[in-house]
């Protein structure tokens, strides 16, 4: 459906559009919804286009800037959450010469991890495309220069969260396959940290603190979220909004690009993924 042009920016509460391919943003989304009070947040699964981790750089900008552009249109956003480390890493740039409300990209958590490990050795769990990228190597560069980085990229495991978010078990006995990757490489017995770096793998990171309960497991989300808020409360007509908004009740909204047949069991998910109701059912947003 084409959605409704909504009312001046200046009437209303804040509204933060976070996008992503699949619904692995949803763990972005928790953490922003827990820090920012009185704000719409539109969430946008480009599920015709997943997943975006096996896509080249070339193909993301297509389309992930084609999608954005349309849903920023029709939504009217203040502030846009790009709730994928794949398309952040190659997209950006693109999009902010295209938009001009503030763009806040997800990238994986390399400077964290530095801080945090004790060993020297943290490992990177990521999609293929972003443990490949230049970005993330600058990132590593940057701040992780003398730490040894073991890095795995899978699509796989993208999937198999995207399936049991639609209703299928988590296969335990997989995941410790993937954790297996990181230990086995040289050094992998050192490991005391990983960054998460892809928003689907937070989702999960319960079953993945039950198998390695020793290490730290971080991600970007609570940077995100602080981020968003800051950008915000910067914003003066943002703040007086808020304030005469303070009792209102709040309603996000889920979006997809395509139908999903299993809409209903995404929808429950997130109800209890989210633990407040706060998600209308989801809709379809047409792209033009």
């Amino acid at each position: 459906m084409q959605a409704e042009q909504p009312q001046s920016n200046i009437s209303k509460r804040p509204r933060v559009l976070v996008f992503d391919s699949g619904v692995g943003g949803l763990s972005i989304c928790r953490e922003i919804i827990a820090r920012t009070a009185n704000i719409q947040l539109d969430y946008l699964s480009d599920n015709a286009a997943f997943p975006y981790g096996e896509k080249t750089a070339e193909q993301l900008i297509d389309r992930a800037s084609r999608v954005l552009l349309s849903a920023c249109k029709q939504l009217n956003p203040d502030i846009v959450v790009i709730a994928c480390n794949t398309a952040s890493t190659v997209v950006l740039p693109h999009l902010r010469t295209q938009l001009s409300m503030p763009i806040v990209g997800v990238v994986p958590a390399i400077k964290t991890a530095a801080a945090l490990c004790k060993s020297n050795t943290f490992a990177l769990l990521a999609t293929p495309g972003t443990v490949s990228r230049d970005y993330t190597q600058q990132l590593i560069n940057e701040h992780a220069e003398n730490h040894k980085i073991i890095r795995v990229g899978s699509s796989e495991l993208v999937k198999h969260i995207e399936a049991h978010i639609h209703g299928q078990p988590i296969d335990s006995n997989y995941l410790l396959t993937v954790v297996k990757q990181l230990t086995e490489q040289v050094d992998g017995d050192k490991i005391d940290t990983v960054v998460l770096g892809c928003t689907h793998f937070p989702l999960i990171s319960e079953y993945f603190k039950a198998i390695k309960p020793n290490w730290q497991w971080i991600d970007s989300g609570l940077a995100i979220a602080e981020r968003v808020n800051n950008l915000l409360t910067m914003t003066d007509a943002i703040k007086k909004t808020a304030q005469e908004t303070s009792h209102a009740n709040t309603a996000h909204q889920l979006w997809l690009t395509q139908p999903n047949d299993q809409q209903s069991t995404l929808d429950s998910y997130i109800a209890s993924y989210l633990s407040d109701g706060s998600f209308s059912a989801s809709q379809i947003l047409t792209i033009d």
